[in-house]
């Protein structure tokens, strides 16, 4: 699908799907159903792994690309930190402890992502200098 459209787009859609399995779960009543939902939630799980990454190495320079790929992971671990935290509280004062609801705002979360996403930039491969590829001696060509 990345390369029908471009990876923003992709990326934008899988967390559609992910928001909208997660928000699904307020309506659902039957079980069967939740196998609908859990499937919007894999795909969006498969982007976030992936399409991030994607987007991102592409403004890097290839010398610095592990020191700014840990920076970016920073951006991950951070806010989950920060969540696991507070979020408690937050579940305690204005989600009457429903866990239910704190999935649904996951969901409404992962919707303003989806739109969010769509203000990335990213840089084409094609205008990306070649990074320069020295071999030693010992690797066999």
């Amino acid at each position: 699908m990345a390369q029908i459209t471009n990876r923003q787009i992709t990326h934008s859609f899988c967390l559609l799907c992910g928001g909208a399995g997660f928000m699904s779960l307020m309506v659902i009543d039957n079980q069967y159903w939740l196998f609908l939902s859990m499937v919007g939630v894999g795909i969006a799980w498969a982007s976030i792994l992936t399409l991030p990454y994607s987007m991102l190495i592409g403004g890097l320079p290839p010398k610095r690309t592990g020191i700014f790929m840990g920076i970016f992971n920073f951006f991950i671990v951070l806010p989950q930190i920060a969540v696991s935290l507070g979020f408690g509280w937050v579940m305690d004062n204005f989600l009457d402890n429903n866990r239910l609801f704190a999935v649904v705002i996951g969901g409404v979360f992962m919707v303003i992502a989806a739109f969010l996403t769509q203000r990335v930039e990213t840089i084409p491969a094609q205008d990306l200098p070649k990074p320069e590829v020295q071999l030693s001696e010992e690797t066999a060509v």
